[in-house]
């Protein structure tokens, strides 16, 4: 099973901002897809539950110094 949620990130400033949240997002175990975007301040993630929860993913970019809910 999969399923996709939306997370609004903030902080983000330029393309690379969105490259490496989505590279940092692709690298997690249960991440199917990352589609990041600076104009609309938000990453939309296809996860498989099973293997991790959105908290982690949530977590993970407020780790990398952004803002995420």
């Amino acid at each position: 099973m999969v399923e996709e949620t939306l997370i609004k990130v903030g902080g983000m400033s330029c393309q690379g901002c969105v490259k490496n949240i989505n590279q940092l997002l692709l690298a997690m175990p249960g991440v199917n897809s990352a589609d990041v975007s600076l104009e609309a301040g938000e990453a939309k993630v296809t996860f498989d539950p099973a293997k991790i929860q959105r908290l982690a993913l949530l977590e993970a970019i407020e780790d990398a110094g952004f803002d995420a809910e």
